[in-house]
C-alpha cells in the first residue's frame, strides 16, 4: 500500500507517493525482497529513480537511500553524492527534470524531416540510448564520438551519455580522415555514432584499425546499407528500456571535449564539464532575453558551441528548438514563418546571405523579435539593416573555452552603441589588459582576459596551451578590444592577426570593416604581407560583386577613410574567403596563398 506524500511534495498524476503502487512503481515494502536479493547497486538506483521520476523530492529521495542501506547493504557517502547530491549538477538530468515540468511542450522541431518531439519524448529517447550505452558495458568517463548533422538523435545521445557519465566529443563533419583521426586519437574516443551520410569516411577511418581505440561504431541509419562493422542505431537504441538510468556524473566530471577549429595550428581539445556548461546557461539565462513560449532557430552546426550550448539553455527554459539540419537562407526565412521563430542564433555570414535572398517582403517574420551574432565581427550594416525589417541583433562576444557566453549588448543599446558587443555576462567577468597584465585605461586595446565558473577546465592532453591559456583564474582570450567608460566592449582584432607596420598596430578588423562599406565588396579579409621598409604591411583579399572592380578602386577607397599606414598596399580577389565552422576567417589560408612581399 502506497504511503501518502509528505507536505509540500509534488506528485505526478495523482499518485500517493513516489514509492507508491499508484504511481506504478512498488511500495517500499514491496521493493524489500527485490533489494535484498540484488543488494543496493541493483534496486536502489530503480527506487531513487522512481522517486525522481515521481515527485523529484529530496525527503522522499532520501527515504529511499535509507531503506536501500537497511535492506541490501551499507551505502557509502560517495553513493549518496552520486545518487542524490549531484542530480542537479548533472546536464542529462535537466532534460528529465524538463520532462517532468513540461513533458508535452513541444522540445525539438526538425526542419529537414519534419519530425517533432515533446520533452517527455525526447527523454524517453535519450534513456533508451543510456540504457543500451550501460548494457553495452559503457564506463564512467569514456569518450564517445558523434560524427553527425544536426538531429534529434545527436540531441537525444548528448543528454544520455551527460546523464550516465560518459563524454561526449563532437565532430566537425567537414573535416577529412587524416583530420579526424589526430582527434579521434588524442580524445580517446572508444565509440562513435556516424550519420549514414559519412559512412565512406568512417569506412575509412575503421580501415586505419588501430590508429583509433573505436571498438563500437552505430551507425545511424539512412538510405544506405549499414556498414559491414557497425550497428543499427535506431535498433541498438530502440532495444534498451527507457527507465531513468542511475546519474552518473556530477559537477566536476567531464560532460565534453570541444575541439577548436584550429586557426592557427592543429586543433585543441576543450573539455567542459557538467558545473562549466551548467554555469554557461545560467548566465546566458539571466543575461538574455527570454519567454516562456520562445521558439528558438538554430542553423549553426551542433559541434559547434555557438549550437550546443543554446540547446541545452533552451531545455533550461522550456523553449522550443526549431534545429536546421544545415544552413539555407531560403530556408531559413521559410521556418521563420511556417514555425512562428521569435528568437534566433546565427553567425554574421548567415544574416548577410538572409538579406540576399530576393523579395523578402513574401515573408511573414513579424514573430522574429531577436537574433544572437558572434564569432566574428558583425558589420554595423548589418545590425542597421535589420533594424529596418524590426529585427534586433544583438552582438554577442564568445568563445569554446567559456563555453559560449563573455559578453552581449542589450536591447536598450543594441543600435545606441552600435559596433559594441556589451558588457561581460551576468556571472562573467571581464578584464582589458595590457601586455604586462595591468588593465588598461577606458578606450585603450588591450588583451581580453574573461573569468567566470562557465571557462572550461582545461586543454585535453595539453597542460603547456592550459597553463599559458589559464592564468592566476583568467582566460587569456588572443583577442583585443576596449573597453568605455560605462563598461561596454568593443572587439578588435586577433593578437595574432594584429599587422605592425613601422612599430604601429594595425588592426585588420578595422581596415575590413572599411572596405565592407564599398557597395562592390561583398566580403573582404585583411592580413599582413613581409615588406622591406615597413617590417609588414597591409594586404586586402576581396570578393567582388562587381567584375570591373580593380586593385586600384579597392586601394583607394581606403584614401580618406584610414590613416595612411592602415591602408593596405595591394589587394586581390577570390571566389570565397575561407571560413571555419564558426564563420572565422582563416587567415594563416589567406597568408599561405598570399605570401607577398607587399607591394612598395
Amino acid at each position: 500500500m502506497g504511503t501518502e506524500c509528505l507536505p509540500h511534495d509534488a506528485p505526478q498524476r495523482g499518485c500517493l507517493s513516489p514509492l507508491g503502487a499508484q504511481c506504478g512503481e512498488p511500495s517500499p515494502t514491496e521493493s524489500a525482497d527485490a533489494i535484498s536479493a540484488d543488494g543496493f547497486h541493483g534496486a536502489a538506483p530503480r527506487l531513487i529513480a522512481a522517486a525522481y521520476r515521481r515527485c523529484y523530492s529530496r525527503r522522499l529521495l532520501r527515504r529511499a537511500i535509507g531503506m536501500a542501506s537497511a535492506q541490501g547493504g551499507a551505502i557509502t557517502k560517495q553513493d549518496a553524492k552520486t545518487r542524490e547530491g549531484t542530480l542537479e549538477d548533472n546536464v542529462g538530468w535537466w532534460l528529465t527534470k524538463r520532462a517532468f515540468l513540461t513533458p508535452h511542450r513541444e522540445a525539438y522541431v526538425d526542419s529537414h524531416t519534419g519530425e517533432r518531439l515533446d520533452f517527455e519524448q525526447l527523454n524517453l529517447r535519450a534513456n533508451r540510448v543510456a540504457n543500451a550505452f550501460l548494457g553495452a558495458g559503457i564506463a564512467k568517463g569514456e569518450r564517445v564520438g558523434l560524427l553527425m548533422m544536426n538531429s534529434p538523435e545527436f540531441v537525444e545521445a548528448f543528454f544520455a551519455l551527460g546523464k550516465i557519465g560518459a563524454v561526449v566529443v563532437p565532430l566537425n563533419w567537414r573535416l577529412v580522415g587524416d583530420e579526424l583521426e589526430f582527434i579521434l586519437k588524442d580524445a580517446g574516443v572508444t565509440r562513435l555514432i556516424f550519420d549514414d551520410d559519412f559512412a565512406e569516411l568512417v569506412a575509412d577511418l575503421h580501415s586505419r584499425g588501430d590508429r583509433t581505440d573505436i571498438h563500437q561504431w552505430l551507425q545511424l541509419e539512412g538510405a544506405g546499407e549499414t556498414a559491414h562493422f557497425a550497428e543499427p542505431y535506431r535498433a541498438f537504441r530502440d532495444a534498451a528500456a527507457d527507465d531513468e538510468p542511475a546519474i552518473g556524473a556530477g559537477a566536476d566530471d567531464m560532460l565534453y571535449i570541444m575541439y577548436t577549429s584550429g586557426t592557427t595550428g592543429l586543433p585543441k581539445g576543450v573539455v567542459h564539464t557538467h558545473s562549466t556548461s551548467i554555469w554557461a546557461c545560467i548566465t546566458i539565462a539571466a543575461t538574455t532575453y527570454y519567454r516562456e513560449d520562445d521558439r528558438f532557430l538554430s542553423p549553426l552546426p551542433m559541434f559547434h558551441v555557438g549550437a550546443l550550448t543554446p540547446i541545452a539553455v533552451n531545455v533550461y527554459r522550456g523553449v522550443t528548438s526549431i534545429v536546421m539540419r544545415s544552413f539555407d537562407p531560403v530556408r531559413a526565412w521559410e521556418l521563420v514563418q511556417e514555425e512562428k521563430v521569435s528568437i534566433a542564433v546565427a553567425v554574421p555570414a548567415m544574416l548577410n546571405f538572409m538579406l540576399q535572398v530576393p523579395d523578402l517582403s513574401r515573408y511573414d517574420f513579424s514573430s522574429w523579435r531577436w537574433c544572437l551574432s558572434g564569432a566574428a565581427p558583425v558589420p554595423e550594416s548589418l545590425i542597421e539593416e535589420y533594424a529596418k525589417i524590426g529585427i534586433e541583433v544583438h552582438q554577442i562576444y564568445g568563445l569554446t573555452e567559456s563555453c559560449g557566453p563573455a559578453a552581449l549588448i542589450d536591447p536598450e543599446n543594441a543600435l545606441k552603441r552600435i559596433g559594441s558587443t556589451g558588457k561581460a555576462f551576468f556571472h562573467t567577468d571581464l578584464r582589458v589588459v595590457r601586455p604586462d597584465g595591468t588593465d588598461c585605461d577606458a578606450d585603450e586595446a588591450g588583451e581580453v582576459l574573461v573569468a567566470g565558473p562557465h571557462v572550461m577546465r582545461e586543454y585535453w592532453n595539453r597542460p603547456e596551451a592550459t597553463a599559458e591559456t589559464l592564468v592566476d583564474g583568467w582566460l587569456h582570450t588572443g583577442d583585443v578590444a576596449r573597453m568605455d567608460a560605462d563598461g561596454f566592449v568593443y572587439i578588435e582584432d586577433r593578437i595574432k592577426d594584429m599587422v605592425i607596420s613601422g612599430g604601429e598596430n594595425i588592426y585588420p578588423a578595422e581596415i575590413e570593416k572599411v572596405l565592407q562599406e564599398h557597395p562592390n565588396i561583398s566580403e573582404a579579409a585583411v592580413i599582413g604581407q613581409p615588406s622591406e621598409k615597413w617590417g609588414e604591411s597591409p594586404f586586402a583579399v576581396v570578393v567582388k560583386t562587381d567584375p570591373a572592380l580593380t586593385e586600384a578602386d579597392v586601394v583607394n577607397f581606403c584614401q580618406g577613410r584610414l590613416a595612411g599606414y592602415k591602408q593596405p598596399k595591394g589587394a586581390a580577389f577570390v571566389e570565397t574567403i575561407p571560413r571555419n565552422p564558426s564563420g572565422k576567417i582563416l587567415k594563416r589560408l589567406l597568408r599561405d596563398q598570399f605570401p607577398g612581399p607587399a607591394p612598395v
